[in-house]
C-alpha cells in the first residue's frame, strides 16, 4: 500500500511553521495546569488553604489518569481524527483549568486536576497524527523536537508570566486566564489544520512489531521514574544539602528546562535523518545515568549539580522526544495514535510512580541512596534500549 501523502496546510513552509507553533502550544497548554499548580503552590497554600499534600497529590492525580487513560485514547485518536481530538483536548485543558480556578477545595481541585489528564492522554497521539498528515516526512524529527519541547515551554509559562499575573490578580485570574489562552489555541487549530481524512476500514496494519512498542513502553516508564524524580527533588537537594537559596535552587529546574528543550530539538532532529532513531535510545539512558551520579558527588563539589542537571535535560528529557520520533518514522498513519499512546501511558506511568519511590529512599538514607535508585532506572532504560541498537547497528 502505498504510503499516505501528507495533507499540507496552507502556505507552503510558512504553513508548516504555523502547524509546528500550533503543536509546541498545544502540548504546553496539555500539561499547563500541573505547572500552575506548581508554580502558585506557596499562594494556593497560603491563600485558598491548600495543604501541602493536596498539592503533592495533584502530581500523583494528573499523572495517573492520564496513564491509564493514554491505554484508550491513542484508538479514540485514530478512529475520531487528529484534528478533531487536539481541538478537544484544548477544550477540555480550558475546562480543567477554569474549574481549578473556581476550586472551593480539596476534593473539587483533585478532580479538575484528574480531569486535566485526559488532555495528556490526547496530547502526544494527536500531536503525532497531525505531523504524519501535514509535514513531509524529511521534516518529521525536527518538527517531533520542537513540539515535544513545548512542555518545558509550559513550564516557563506558568513559572514566569502567569505567575507574575497572579501577583497582580490572584492565583485564580492567573489559572483563568490560561483557560481563556486554551480556548483561543483552540480556535487557532480549527482554522489551522485541514480536516481529518476518511477512517479506512479493516484492522489497521502496524509497521512497528507490538514487542517493538512494548520496548519502547517499558524504557518511556523508566525514564520517566528518573525524570520526575530529577523534576521534583533537585531544588530541594540543592536547598537541603548543598545550601544553596531558594531562588537559585530553582535555577537547577530551569537549567534543566533550557537544555530540555535544546537537547529535545537537537537529538530529533538528528533522530529524524536517521533509519532508524530508537537506535539513539540506549546512549541517551546511559548519559543520563552517568549525569545522575553527578549528584551523588556534588555534596564534595557543588559545580556538579549544575552540570549534572545540564546533562539530564540534555540526555534524559530529551529521550523521551526521540521516542517520539521512533513512532512517528516506524508507524502506519492509521496506527500511529494508538502506538503513541501506549509509550506515553509508559511514561506518565514512570512519572505517578518515580517520585514516591524516591521519597522513600530519601526519608530512609538521604539523597544519595535516591540519586542511585534514579541511575539505577536510567540504566535498567538504557538496558531495555539495547536490542534496537544490537538489530540495527550504531548509526553512521
Amino acid at each position: 500500500m502505498r504510503p499516505e501523502r501528507p495533507r499540507r496546510p496552507g502556505g507552503g513552509r510558512g504553513g508548516e511553521r504555523q502547524v509546528t507553533v500550533l503543536l509546541t502550544t498545544a502540548m504546553g497548554v496539555s500539561m499547563l495546569q500541573l505547572f500552575l499548580i506548581g508554580a502558585l503552590g506557596p499562594r494556593l497554600v497560603g491563600e485558598a488553604g491548600v495543604s501541602r499534600t493536596v498539592i503533592g497529590l495533584t502530581t500523583t492525580a494528573g499523572f495517573g489518569v492520564a496513564a491509564l487513560l493514554s491505554l484508550t485514547a491513542g484508538r479514540r485518536v485514530d478512529r475520531l481524527g487528529a484534528r478533531r481530538c487536539l481541538v478537544a483536548l484544548l477544550l477540555l485543558a480550558a475546562l480543567a483549568l477554569a474549574l481549578i480556578g473556581s476550586a472551593s477545595g480539596a476534593p473539587m481541585l483533585l478532580a479538575a486536576v484528574a480531569l486535566g489528564g485526559l488532555p495528556q492522554a490526547l496530547a502526544n497521539p494527536a500531536t503525532n497524527k497531525v505531523i504524519l498528515a501535514t509535514v513531509g516526512p524529511d521534516r518529521r524529527g525536527a518538527v517531533t523536537g520542537w513540539k515535544q519541547s513545548g512542555v518545558q515551554l509550559g513550564a516557563f509559562a506558568a513559572g514566569l508570566p502567569l505567575a507574575a499575573l497572579a501577583a497582580w490578580t490572584g492565583w485564580r485570574g492567573a489559572v483563568w486566564t490560561a483557560a481563556v489562552i486554551a480556548v483561543l489555541v483552540a480556535c487557532w487549530a480549527v482554522r489551522a489544520l485541514p480536516p481529518d481524512a476518511a477512517v479506512s476500514a479493516g484492522p489497521p496494519p502496524g509497521d512497528v512489531p507490538r514487542a517493538g512498542v512494548g520496548r519502547l513502553a517499558l524504557f518511556s516508564f523508566l525514564l520517566g521514574c528518573g525524570i520526575a524524580a530529577v523534576n521534583t527533588y533537585l531544588a530541594l537537594f540543592g536547598a537541603e544539602r548543598l545550601g544553596l537559596g531558594p531562588v537559585v535552587a530553582a535555577w537547577l529546574v530551569a537549567t534543566l528546562g533550557v537544555t530540555g528543550v535544546a537537547g529535545r530539538v537537537g537529538w530529533s532532529r538528528w533522530a529524524g535523518r536517521l533509519g532508524r532513531a530508537e537506535v539513539l535510545l540506549a546512549p541517551l539512558a546511559a548519559g543520563a545515568c552517568g549525569a545522575v551520579l553527578l549528584f551523588g558527588a556534588a555534596p564534595g563539589l557543588p559545580a556538579l549539580v549544575w552540570v549534572g542537571a545540564a546533562a539530564v535535560g540534555a540526555f534524559a528529557v530529551a529521550a523521551n522526544a526521540v521516542t517520539m520520533v521512533s513512532v512517528i518514522k516506524r508507524a502506519d498513519p492509521r496506527s500511529a495514535g494508538r502506538d503513541s499512546a501506549l509509550v506515553s501511558a509508559g511514561f506518565f506511568a514512570g512519572f505517578a510512580a518515580g517520585p514516591p519511590l524516591f521519597a522513600v529512599l530519601v526519608e530512609a538514607g538521604g539523597y544519595g541512596p535516591g540519586w542511585v535508585l534514579v541511575a539505577v532506572e536510567f540504566a535498567a532504560a538504557a538496558v531495555v534500549a539495547a536490542p534496537f541498537r544490537l538489530r540495527a547497528g550504531a548509526p553512521r
